[in-house]
């Protein structure tokens, strides 16, 4: 069987066609993306309209491209699967009405997927998959969160953000510093040439006794520094500032990870999300859960941002496990705001 994946929820148009193995995971059969971060560099973040239409002009043609790349035609694809939700309302039914149409014109079925399930299940896509149950850390722009996963759509809340998510946090201090967007790989670059330990910036909830997190403060810190080194700053304490920030964000998010392995006993830690393409937080938690005598499993780089193969990917897992509400009557409808933990009733 064969799922076409179609994510539109916010500035990535991305497909992929995936294919199901009787008794074994789903394959990859070939997958496009196109980012739109140059053209909402200008305005220094996302512009939802503007998203939404190029979605409209990008979605067929890469459609068209996955297929000729699988040496697929329409005809091969049984089911044709979208992001539900979360994300832009705009964006999102993009995405959704055309796989709605696809598959009306096919007669094929269609099936709404969790944006935040296809992140969580990505790394099934990669060569070191992993095994349930694990700790899955769920770390973008717009979420940070762990989780304790024991299967498709078996997943229990340990921990999350109460305000910005790391992504934001590093965007932002990014912004504060004058780097280019998206800020997160900027500021990433920008480290590389810093000290860390140049600025004591705060770990926000580092030691708290549970396993929520908090970035605001963190990026009111970064801000506060930012002024009083002034319009003269040097280009290497600027590196400094840009490492020590990344620094804070990455040891919060490793100490609550390794915490929340080591209180489940579980041996696998699951990252995935935007955020977990960051090479120092890979770095950190695989040292640490060397320590703990656990994995750390990610998801192929070129997938942790969003991308149709994970949409594909969580479609067809769920098939395989009599999960997928699949419909054939051309309705459908997309949740803006969907919270993991209610897709069972969805």
């Amino acid at each position: 069987m064969n799922i076409l994946g179609i994510e539109s929820s916010c500035d990535e148009t991305g497909v992929a066609l995936v294919q199901t193995v009787p008794g074994g995971t789903p394959r990859l059969l070939a997958d496009a993306l196109h980012s739109q971060a140059e053209m909402h560099r200008a305005y220094g973040g996302v512009v939802p309209e503007l998203a939404s239409r190029d979605h409209i002009r990008r979605v067929l043609p890469l459609a068209q491209q996955v297929l000729r790349e699988a040496g697929q035609g329409l005809d091969g694809v049984d089911v044709v699967a979208y992001t539900r939700g979360p994300g832009l309302a705009g964006a999102l039914l993009v995405g959704a009405g055309v796989a709605v149409a696809l598959g009306a014109a096919l007669g094929r079925p269609t099936l709404g997927v969790h944006h935040l399930e296809g992140h969580l299940l990505s790394p099934f896509l990669a060569d070191d998959a992993p095994a349930f149950p694990f700790v899955a850390l769920l770390v973008s722009g717009g979420h940070t969160q762990l989780m304790r996963v024991d299967g498709v759509g078996r997943y229990a809340m340990l921990g999350e953000t109460i305000d910005d998510a790391a992504g934001e946090a590093f965007d932002k201090s990014a912004k504060l510093l004058g780097l280019g967007y998206p800020g997160g790989p900027a500021l990433a670059r920008l480290a590389e040439f810093g000290d860390p330990a140049a600025y004591a910036l705060p770990r926000p909830l580092l030691h708290s006794h549970d396993l929520d997190f908090s970035f605001a403060g963190l990026k009111t810190a970064v801000m506060t520094q930012w002024r009083k080194l002034g319009s003269n700053v040097c280009e290497q304490a600027r590196a400094d500032l840009a490492a020590s920030a990344q620094a804070a964000i990455v040891d919060v998010l490793a100490a609550k990870s390794l915490r929340a392995l080591a209180d489940s006993g579980l041996a696998r830690l699951v990252v995935a999300g935007g955020v977990g393409a960051n090479l120092r937080l890979r770095e950190t938690l695989d040292a640490g859960a060397r320590r703990l005598g656990a994995r750390v499993h990610y998801p192929p780089l070129h997938l942790c941002t969003d991308n149709g193969a994970m949409i594909a990917l969580a479609a067809a897992l769920r098939l395989q496990q009599g999960l997928a509400d699949l419909r054939r009557d051309g309705a459908f409808d997309v949740r803006p705001r969907w919270p993991l933990d209610g897709i069972a009733a969805a």
